[in-house]
């Protein structure tokens, strides 16, 4: 199932802007203080890095991944989710927007 809407929750008016305007998210909490992004991906092929664990949630378009230390590239599409470690990277390659949910572990 795809997240379509999010109640009850603050949000921060400014956008995180990365990699040239190529990433654009939001911040949001949650009233039991759980933080989560919501955003974009344009078509690029990208490397992030994490601090805290993240588990991207595709919430339209897709994109494809690779894990630090892996070299399968795997498709990631609507309702489908992939966990990043950790003080970790993950390289991602997006051919249509690619909208996602940032849940931190």
């Amino acid at each position: 199932m795809t997240t379509e809407k999010i109640d009850g929750v603050s949000l921060t008016t400014k956008a995180n802007v990365y990699f040239d305007g190529k990433c654009v998210s939001h911040s949001f909490t949650y009233p039991d203080g759980t933080k989560k992004s919501v955003g974009v991906v344009l078509p690029s092929e990208l490397t992030f890095g994490t601090a805290a664990a993240e588990i991207m949630e595709c919430v339209g378009g897709a994109c494809e991944y690779k894990l630090a230390g892996s070299d399968q590239w795997v498709k990631s599409g609507p309702g489908e989710k992939f966990s990043i470690p950790a003080n970790s990277k993950f390289d991602i390659r997006v051919t249509e927007a690619y909208h996602y949910i940032c849940h931190y572990a």
